[in-house]
């Protein structure tokens, strides 16, 4: 195959020339050939979006670009603004990663294609043409009614509707390089399983070489050719797909694919300790040597070049830039990143003291203290909060805290508000250990309606209808699907503690339609809260100390009792006790993570609520979060509700799933049951969309691409809300499509060892047996 781009040496450094200039891009080396697709992986800040930018000469204002980008043997970098204007979207096309900046948003999308068309297509074709071309392109990339679409503006096209129109672009002349960056990163996976099978079309049709650009190594293991591992603006490890992913020789890459949570196996992510370096900062030698456990003194004082793993150095050939390849050949993630004895936390990501022995740990007896009252009921009476066994419940779990002289169950002060004391106590109910089942919900239902005008009524929203759950002591829960599926709707229903718009639930054996003001904030305690995004959730003007506190002031807790217990917490969630006086923009994100984490243990919740806990965070740190979400569990035995779009990390950190779709639960098991046995079509579209990070495997995999996106229309108000993208129906009989579309599906056992069951008329069968035929 002929080369089509040829990178050699390319940097790039920001200045304002008082300072020396910071490298971001330190001599990258790539080479990509017609049709071949070549994957760049690596963490945030890698270098990734930057050398992309670079190759089109797009890199932002202050950069210094130097190296060579060769495009179709012509040099790229160094020509005039003319000439790259007359390049860029002919010879080389760019797919962002975020569309709905891409796009004009005053344009409508089928005008924009259609200009990519007039401005590179000689003879100039006239508009009705480029528009006729523009519907084309957008069915060549498989977006539903193209006529419709192309008529849109950018904002009323779904994420994967206007991720497939911006490839449709980016084709619409044929360029012979397309450069993608991160094109399915806030997907899900149904979706990004559309634009995957979009991009391939358009490589069929255009027969371009393809450089894409992502962080999730299973998109690169079933689609990529060759693949580059960047770290710290460095290629480190680079070769074909399968032997770099399958027999690494350096140790980030081999780091790198053991924080990946895996779909098909329950193994717990290796997290890899520290931080990469922020640009500027490495230090002489190699910049991964401070988070290496092979690293000798030469890898810190001089940088390793690439070198042939298994054979002389080439294009094609396995490089890795490591001194100690050949120690690697046997050697897998667990292995080589094991913690030091005596650390409970692997991912820990700060300097510093290890954290507190469980034995010290968080919900542990804080030494008495004459002037303070112990920090809470169980302390005071000498109960064990111990758990019973691996991951057994509290023998006591949120019993009233401490509280000053005179307060009553709920905090108040003697005097306290009249309504407050009508409603009772619930101190030591809640504080019943003997019920095992933490929380329960029972038909649960929300409508949203949106305002109307005079005496019209708008149609309501049903975002969540007829939900079922239950969560027991020391056990995790996990609600999964795609966006609108009403995941988050359901886990605010719940956290809020107040009457659903529907149906029953319970907490602790509590109805939270039936409690008072006072009994709802008591139990309020037993529930804590991990937000997807921990950022937005922080006071920026809050040190993370006086955060991780606020909850227990809240309770009343005696200040002498919270400043004990504030490291402690800090240390149970693998920061140091000095990181008390930092702010949260000082902090990176899964340092953020974990000071939320601390803030919800606060004060011994029996019930955390994890609204997608790893959503926004590199596979590393994901990792770390994950590793300490499982040690948690061991050490105090709450229970976990977690929301989850990750279907892998929903198979390490859950026991049972239940499976959301148009606001309904389809499927409902434990983890292994519904993974290894999914019922319900659309449970074994979303677990076939997954991709998996080992080429050999994901390429002997039948993905189902379900058309049509998440969250788009009207929702069905008979029937099975799935029909319309339901792989089954193109094979079902009149009558059975007639019962899907006039009888809505109700829960039934599936069968098997574990209670799994089902929403479905014709759900799968283990035995290969036809269901289809009948019930």
């Amino acid at each position: 195959m002929s080369t089509v781009l040829e990178v050699r040496g390319l940097t790039v450094a920001f200045g304002d020339g008082r300072r020396p200039p910071v490298p971001v891009v330190r001599g990258v080396d790539l080479v990509l050939r017609r049709g071949e697709v070549l994957g760049l992986v690596g963490e945030s800040g890698a270098g990734k979006t930057l050398t992309a930018l670079s190759l089109l000469a797009l890199a932002p204002p202050g950069a210094r670009v130097g190296g060579s980008v060769r495009l179709l043997g012509e040099e790229v970098l160094g020509r005039p603004e003319r000439e790259l204007a007359g390049i860029r979207g002919r010879l080389i096309a760019m797919v962002f990663q975020d569309p709905l900046q891409a796009f004009t948003p005053v344009l409508r999308v089928g005008d924009q294609i259609a200009e990519a068309v007039r401005i590179h297509e000689r003879p100039r074709p006239r508009r009705a043409a480029a528009l006729r071309r523009a519907v084309e392109l957008l069915d060549l990339v498989g977006v539903p009614q193209p006529s419709r679409a192309a008529r849109a503006l950018p904002h009323q096209l779904s994420g994967g509707m206007l991720q497939r129109a911006m490839i449709a672009m980016a084709t619409a002349n044929r360029p012979a390089v397309l450069v993608a960056d991160e094109p399915t990163s806030s997907l899900d996976v149904t979706v990004q399983a559309q634009v995957l099978e979009a991009l391939a079309a358009a490589r069929r049709e255009t027969g371009a070489a393809l450089l894409l650009i992502t962080h999730d190594l299973g998109v690169v293991a079933g689609t990529a050719d060759r693949v580059a591992v960047l770290y710290a603006g460095r290629v480190v490890e680079t070769g074909p797909v399968d032997a770099v992913l399958c027999r690494p020789r350096m140790p980030y890459t081999l780091g790198l694919l053991g924080s990946v949570p895996r779909l098909d196996a329950r193994v717990p992510p290796t997290p890899i300790p520290g931080t990469a370096p922020t640009p500027g900062t490495a230090a002489p030698g190699c910049a991964f040597a401070p988070r290496c456990p092979l690293a000798e003194p030469e890898c810190r004082t001089t940088e390793p070049p690439l070198t042939g793993v298994d054979g002389p150095s080439g294009d094609d050939a396995h490089e890795a830039a490591c001194r100690r390849t050949t120690e690697l050949r046997h050697r897998g993630a667990a292995d080589l990143f094991a913690p030091p004895p005596g650390t409970p936390d692997g991912g820990n990501t700060s300097a510093g003291p290890p954290p507190a022995p469980p034995d010290r740990g968080v919900g542990a007896a804080e030494p008495p203290s004459p002037s303070a009252a112990p920090p809470d009921a169980a302390d005071a009476t000498g109960a064990d909060r111990t758990p019973a066994g691996p991951a057994g419940p509290w023998r006591r779990t949120v019993d009233a805290p401490t509280r000053p002289a005179g307060a009553d169950t709920a905090g108040n002060t003697a005097g306290g508000r009249p309504d407050d004391a009508a409603g009772g106590a619930v101190g030591n109910a809640v504080g019943n250990a003997a019920a095992d089942v933490v929380l329960r919900v029972s038909g649960l239902g929300r409508e949203f309606r949106a305002a109307g005008f005079g005496r019209r009524r708008a149609p309501g929203v049903r975002a969540v209808v007829d939900v079922e759950l239950e969560v027991r002591r020391g056990q995790t829960l996990a609600l999964v699907g795609e966006s609108g599926a009403g995941k988050t709707t359901t886990l605010m229903e719940i956290a809020s503690l107040r009457a659903p718009g529907a149906g029953r639930v319970e907490i602790l054996g509590h109805d939270t339609a039936l409690l008072s003001r006072r009994a709802a904030r008591e139990l309020r305690a037993a529930v804590g809260i991990v937000p997807q995004d921990p950022m937005s959730s922080l006071d920026p003007r809050m040190p993370v100390g006086d955060i991780v506190a606020e909850p227990l002031h809240a309770r009343r807790v005696p200040s002498a009792v919270v400043a004990a217990r504030v490291p402690r917490l800090l240390s149970q969630v693998g920061l140091r006790p000095a990181d008390a006086d930092g702010y949260p923009h000082e902090f990176s994100g899964g340092q953020r993570q974990r000071v939320a984490i601390a803030r919800a243990l606060a004060v011994g919740p029996a019930l955390l609520l994890l609204d997608e806990p790893v959503s926004a965070l590199d596979v590393s740190v994901q990792a770390g979060i994950l590793d300490l979400l499982l040690r948690l569990k061991r050490e105090l035995g709450p229970a976990y509700l977690l929301v989850s779009h990750d279907l892998a990390v929903v198979r390490q950190l859950a026991d049972r799933v239940s499976v959301m779709y148009a606001g309904r639960v389809v499927e409902t098991g434990d983890v292994a049951g519904v993974f290894d046995r999914p019922r319900h079509p659309y449970t074994r579209a979303l677990l076939s969309a997954v991709p998996l990070p080992d080429p050999v495997a994901e390429r002997s995999r039948r993905r189902i691409v379900l058309p049509g996106d998440p969250g788009t229309g009207p929702r069905a108000v008979s029937g099975c809300g799935f029909r319309a993208r339901c792989p089954l129906q193109a094979v079902l009989s009149p009558a059975q499509r007639g019962r899907c579309a006039g009888e809505v599906p109700h829960r039934r056992a599936a069968g098997g060892p574990a209670a799994q069951t089902v929403s479905c008329h014709f759900p799968h069968d283990d035995g290969h047996r036809d269901t289809r035929r009948g019930d």
